[in-house]
């Protein structure tokens, strides 16, 4: 595993499952539970990694390592259930909830696809739950359009025989991870950019202490504190939805990108939820971490994680919400100047320096302790813009699931398929009986922008 896929995986606990995950409902009628298995058999060889698990290195002395399950039994991995019909958002939100809320067997292959039947007009349902050390979003977007259909005729290969490859012993494993601590970072390190791995090493550090007037900034900015605390083992899951035209016609007036607008629109869902709480006040923001995929062109359809973090400060406590989506645009360009003056993927590289046991034992003290600093996750994944087929039936929506963990209580996977972008919310379930004034806020968010849209002209600066 990369350090950052192996941080995914350390950072599992009993109350923070680390998976992604999905809701997309299809067209009826169902398929049989038999065609969706022969369906996954057929298309495994395309991703063997959903056939292998994880194995730990004796005493963390290295990374965990992806060997074949000898026991791998797709059964266990594809479950089959139904809502009572007809079943309706709620019924199935409620569903989804539970399953994605229970963690994955980590002594398995880690995933899981949920096979869902009785939703209203005869529509079906595919829950998916992937750990997140397996993959990011986009390339659990490249996924899904590499097991789902271009076509409604597409047709599927036999499933094949599969032969398990010999795990190697705890001696070998252990041998393998202390050559590995050697020569690996010796490898990264010529590897970096500039004339000479050193000096490229040297250059992304100045690059990040660069950084330190803005962390000092955002160290004296009040933030909604409220909105942290210990996560607890069930979760409340809502969403709320967009078509792309209205967000583009925002982009148009003001400026920007699609992905400002956003999270201007996630802006007011989280002013409208601290005003109702009565936490409401001036000059206040909700921080939120927001990935930024680095994976390059050539890298599209490998698992694994090539992500970036940014913190952007919603300015929850701005009445006005062209202002917010603003002060929410500024920020987002001074993190784009920031990645273009470093490398970030040599920033993550720097994560290959790092003793696995110290990794091991860093993260899981980092979400032990919890943290004030960041307050939500804002992950933006762009799907698709072609239909989708399973066995023939057309994918009408999908919804993304994204985890909490280290004292952040609520997450929203933003998601594009079509000409819709939809907002998957996953909340802990004591801290946010009202998940549904965020989901509501959100969409009346993206209301008042459209209304101030209306009456203004159009940016010089959009396109």
């Amino acid at each position: 595993m990369s350090p950052t896929d192996a941080g995914f995986y350390y950072a599992e606990s009993e109350n923070t499952p680390l998976h992604v995950g999905s809701v997309a409902v299809f067209e009826g009628p169902a398929p049989s539970y038999g065609d969706v298995v022969r369906l996954l058999l057929g298309k495994l060889p395309l991703v063997p990694r959903y056939r292998q698990r994880v194995r730990r290195v004796p005493l963390d002395l290295g990374r965990p390592l992806w060997v074949d399950d000898p026991h791998f039994q797709i059964l266990y991995h594809v479950r089959h259930t139904a809502v009572p019909s007809p079943g309706g958002e709620e019924q199935l939100r409620n569903l989804a909830g539970r399953v994605l809320g229970q963690r994955l067997d980590l002594a398995k292959p880690l995933w899981e696809l949920w096979l869902v039947e009785g939703l209203e007009d005869g529509r079906w349902a595919l829950i998916s739950k992937v750990h997140h050390c397996m993959v990011d979003g986009i390339a659990g977007t490249d996924l899904m359009q590499l097991v789902f259909d271009l076509t409604p005729d597409a047709t599927h290969g036999e499933p094949q025989d599969w032969t398990p490859q010999r795990n190697p012993s705890s001696l070998e494993v252990v041998a393998g991870a202390v050559q590995d601590a050697v020569a690996h970072p010796l490898r990264e390190l010529t590897r970096l950019p500039g004339a000479g791995g050193v000096r490229g090493a040297a250059r992304a550090g100045r690059s990040l202490f660069a950084g330190v007037p803005s962390v000092t900034r955002k160290l004296a900015t009040p933030t909604a504190r409220s909105l942290n605390g210990p996560i607890g083992p069930h979760r409340r899951w809502a969403w709320s939805d967009a078509e792309f035209d209205e967000l583009k016609r925002v982009r148009t007036a003001f400026g920007g990108t699609v992905n400002d607008v956003v999270l201007a629109a996630i802006t007011g869902g989280f002013r409208e939820l601290l005003e109702r709480r009565g936490s409401l006040r001036e000059g206040l923001v909700v921080r939120s971490l927001v990935p930024i995929s680095v994976r390059r062109p050539g890298q599209r359809g490998q698992l694994g994680n090539q992500i970036s973090p940014a913190f952007v400060d919603l300015p929850v406590g701005e009445p006005d919400p062209v202002a917010r989506l603003a002060s929410v645009r500024r920020q987002m360009d001074r993190h784009k100047e920031v990645m273009q003056a470093v490398d970030a993927r040599s920033i993550i590289g720097m994560g290959d320096f790092v003793a696995p046991t110290m990794l091991s034992l860093g993260v899981r003290a980092a979400m032990s302790a919890g943290q004030m600093w960041c307050q939500a996750v804002t992950t933006n994944v762009p799907g698709p813009r072609v239909p989708l087929y399973v066995l023939g039936r057309r994918m009408c929506s999908a919804h993304a699931y994204v985890p909490i963990a280290g004292g952040i209580r609520v997450s929203i996977g933003i998601f594009s398929y079509l000409r819709t972008m939809t907002f998957g919310i996953n909340a802990d379930f004591d801290a946010f009986p009202d998940v549904d004034v965020l989901s509501g806020g959100i969409r009346r968010g993206i209301d008042e922008l459209v209304a101030a849209a209306g009456d203004a002209a159009p940016s010089p600066a959009a396109g």
